[in-house]
């Protein structure tokens, strides 16, 4: 059983400035994270562009993260497709290798039907050596995961939650109903973080904790202790900023505010482009409200 609580960071791959991975700057990362107590990390998703990544560099980047990380933590691996069998692939040689689990998305472009829905995940999930993850992003796929394929898919023994990324409370609240000791629900979306913890989420699963990963872990464990109020209140002091990462695709706000606090996240892989410099500023200086930036 996968037992994850608090803030579970979406890393960005850092890149040199020819475009190729940078490994070195990816293991310094990975040890900031864990001294400002984030909870797990999670590789290769959304944020991680693994989607204009190579299948070889993504085998690389889980392999230096686990012996980087070497059980400090959890690490998630994004292992999703739109190819189920690409999936099951890619998801068995990251639990060969050691991930805690793997995070799989739902099929986009191809938009299966609710049957189709569920083998897609829990094909993959009969096969392999660690929990499954279901991430549902219809802003990025152009499908949900229906709540009755979330239903029987929580079921299943090894499928340890769901990432809910759709920033729809309706949807978020009906998923919720199936949250058990075996089914988790993590915030996909740090806008509502807390809204998504009072009913019952474990934490969050979070692109804001790229650059405030103390204050992220904090929020989350400020709720989960009781403390509402100041969870409440942390989730309100830097919406502005939460926000501003948005103010162009994820993860081009969240490298540029990296690269000015000198965390060295570095370029961006086409189609993916630097942010427009009347954008940039905008991000600037929300980052210096929140105190990140003189």
């Amino acid at each position: 059983m996968l037992n994850i609580k608090g803030s579970i960071v979406a890393l960005v791959t850092p890149f040199h400035s020819d475009g190729s991975v940078n490994f070195p700057q990816l293991e310094k990362l990975i040890d900031w994270h864990i001294e400002n107590h984030t909870d797990a990390i999670l590789i290769l998703g959304t944020t991680g562009e693994s989607s204009t990544m190579s299948h070889e560099e993504d085998d690389e980047v889980c392999r230096v993260t686990l012996e980087r990380v070497a059980g400090r933590v959890p690490v998630i691996v994004g292992s999703g497709s739109n190819s189920t069998e690409t999936q099951l692939m890619k998801s068995m040689k990251y639990a060969d290798m050691g991930a805690d689990a793997v995070l799989c998305i739902s099929p986009y472009y191809v938009k299966a039907n609710a049957e189709g829905m569920y083998h897609h995940f829990a094909d993959v999930a009969d096969q392999i050596s660690c929990p499954v993850i279901l991430y549902n992003v219809p802003g990025r796929t152009g499908c949900s995961i229906p709540v009755e394929v979330v239903e029987r898919l929580s079921k299943h023994p090894n499928i340890a939650g769901i990432k809910e990324a759709s920033g729809d409370m309706a949807y978020a609240t009906k998923v919720a109903r199936y949250i058990s000791d075996d089914f988790q629900m993590w915030c996909g979306n740090d806008d509502i973080t807390v809204p998504l913890l009072s009913i019952g989420a474990s934490g969050t699963i979070s692109v804001w904790a790229n650059i405030m990963p103390q204050t992220c872990h904090d929020m989350v464990m400020d709720f989960l202790n009781g403390d509402i109020k100041k969870a409440a209140e942390t989730q309100l002091k830097y919406l502005d900023l939460i926000n501003k990462l948005f103010i162009e695709v994820n993860p081009i706000p969240v490298k540029e505010a990296m690269n000015m606090m000198g965390l060295e996240a570095g370029v961006f892989r086409l189609p993916l482009y630097p942010m427009a410099d009347n954008n940039r500023e905008i991000l600037r200086k929300s980052m210096q409200a929140a105190g990140l930036l003189k």
